[in-house]
């Protein structure tokens, strides 16, 4: 699904914006052995917060996808300038939930590979593409495959270990691939193939 020019980013370089938020994120259960600490001023107790997880899989980019992380981080920043030096506990808990937030999406950040659309096969579909697609009943449908983070159901955006675009990975105009789901098998055909650039900010459905 990726090419051979696909680009590590370990800073965060200026692409343009793309709409969606990141979802699908869970959490798992803090590996601390203790679930609650005191305040170093004080007696009372606080809940520690467990870190949200991060994919196993590496974490490859659209440019639009790396500029939403980018985004995210930087509005952490801003908040946590904003609770600095907040002396109520609503205040403290509030920043403690930005640190992890924060430490997440900067990891998130270190942790992308850029993949550039122009560099991929024009013909076939991988990572970036936006992918027509016609059901055996005649119903079409767009779907973009992007990052993890990026991915965004109701904008059509499917992350790349999803199902449908493993199904969909190098297919080409006019193949009809399995789309395994668990309500049962869809037939898709692959009606038209175009790729995702930076400034590409339109809904798949609507683009």
């Amino acid at each position: 699904m990726f090419r051979e020019n696909s680009i590590r980013s370990e800073n965060t370089p200026a692409v343009d914006r793309s709409p969606g938020t990141a979802g699908g994120c869970t959490y798992r259960e803090s590996r601390m052995s203790r679930a609650f600490v005191k305040e170093p001023d004080g007696d009372q107790v606080i809940e520690e917060l467990p870190e949200r997880v991060h994919s196993p899989h590496v974490n490859y980019v659209t440019p639009g996808g790396l500029q939403q992380l980018v985004d995210h981080r930087n509005a952490l920043r801003a908040r946590r300038n904003a609770l600095a030096g907040s002396t109520t506990a609503e205040g403290k808990k509030q920043m403690r939930i930005v640190d992890r937030d924060l430490r997440y999406y900067e990891e998130r950040i270190r942790r992308a590979v850029l993949v550039n659309p122009i560099g991929q096969p024009e013909d076939e579909v991988h990572f970036g593409a936006r992918v027509e697609v016609e059901t055996s009943e005649g119903q079409r449908m767009t779907f973009a495959i992007v990052g993890e983070d990026e991915a965004d159901a109701s904008q059509r955006k499917i992350s790349w270990v999803s199902p449908l675009a493993m199904a969909l990975s190098e297919a080409r105009v006019g193949d009809t691939v399995a789309w395994k789901r668990p309500a049962g098998e869809v037939e898709l055909t692959v009606v038209a193939i175009r790729y995702l650039s930076g400034s590409d900010r339109r809904d798949p459905e609507h683009g």
